[in-house]
């Protein structure tokens, strides 16, 4: 009986999501207590309609949600909402060492076009010792993250392809905790390395000149996540493939920053690419001094213009579909 139930509240929730003429009234709940629609993120996830015209909201209560979970590329126009993100946490402990491959072991994969996120914490618990574990894995185009914290040791945020847009987020990690190749650009949010060990911020995956793919990052701050990092323990990035292309614009950097602010990939003094494209642009703070910066030929001080075009409207083309999630942005540097 409990069965019939259960299946006849899913048929007339199905009804209702397929019958809604207007975006606001696509909404889920999904709270662990069992107050909200799921208990369940990947309950909600995979009751959404697939490839649906209108956005799917999925309001997620309070609580530790202990899920791996992947968004496939038919649950287009999904949006997590959480209650904060030191509020909703989604939390896994996949790894490298514990059996997984760095693609399986996102916490959160997201997959499907115009996905959106905003309020919570995405983290993998996985220990700095056990090699790669994602926390994010991100291969959406159109995809936005407002106010969340992507948390992890080495290789938190897997930014692996299309466009992605990231607003006064949080980002944690010790070894290439950004990589991949997307074309993704970080506005107004915090870096923060963490570890006694030291390490590299991001490691781009750019691998043809004629790519328009990068990391750009706009009016952030670099910064120790504790007092315990070691001052110039941590560099910019090291090139994961040859046109690896990041650029730093207008953010401050803490002394956390190595006074090279690059390296290579296989460690200080060792060969790179000389068709990388390392950028910075009007920064500020210790991290950010040109004094002792590698004097590759791919490492270069940007002009006003050059720099303009790693800005949302140029770089992503964000004016044109991040105005329908609804979060804030600059579109010029």
């Amino acid at each position: 009986m409990a069965t019939l139930c259960f299946l006849l509240l899913i048929s007339i929730l199905l009804v209702l999501v397929h019958n809604c003429s207007s975006s606001s009234d696509l909404v889920l709940t999904v709270a662990a207590d069992g107050s909200g629609n799921f208990t369940t993120i990947r309950e909600a996830i995979e009751f959404a309609p697939s490839r649906s015209s209108d956005r799917i909201r999925i309001m997620v209560s309070s609580g530790v949600y202990e899920e791996n979970l992947v968004v496939p590329p038919e649950k287009v126009k999904i949006s997590l909402i959480g209650q904060g993100s030191r509020r909703t946490i989604i939390t896994g402990n996949r790894s490298l060492d514990g059996g997984w491959t760095t693609m399986t072991s996102a916490t959160l994969a997201v997959e499907g076009a115009g996905f959106a996120a905003s309020d919570l914490t995405i983290q993998n618990t996985a220990g700095p010792s056990n090699g790669q574990a994602v926390a994010l894995r991100v291969e959406s185009d159109h995809s936005v993250f407002y106010r969340c914290i992507i948390d992890g040791n080495q290789d938190t945020l897997y930014a692996r392809a299309a466009r992605q847009f990231y607003r006064e987020c949080d980002i944690r990690g010790t070894v290439d905790f950004i990589f991949g190749d997307a074309t993704a650009l970080f506005q107004n949010s915090v870096i923060q390395p963490k570890g006694l060990k030291g390490g590299t911020i991001t490691a781009q995956a750019r691998d043809h000149r004629s790519s328009s793919t990068g990391f750009s990052f706009d009016r952030c701050v670099i910064e120790p996540f504790s007092d315990d990092v070691p001052a110039g323990s941590f560099y910019l990035g090291r090139p994961w493939r040859s046109y690896a292309r990041v650029v730093f614009v207008r953010s401050y950097m803490e002394d956390v920053i190595n006074p090279a602010g690059w390296v290579a990939w296989d460690g200080a003094g060792k060969e790179v690419p000389e068709t990388i494209f390392y950028g910075e642009f009007e920064n500020e703070g210790a991290g950010a001094a040109k004094k002792g910066r590698v004097q590759w030929k791919g490492v270069r001080r940007l002009g006003r213009g050059e720099a303009a075009g790693f800005s949302v409207a140029d770089f992503i083309q964000g004016d044109l579909w991040i105005p329908a999630t609804g979060v804030p942005f600059d579109p010029q540097i």
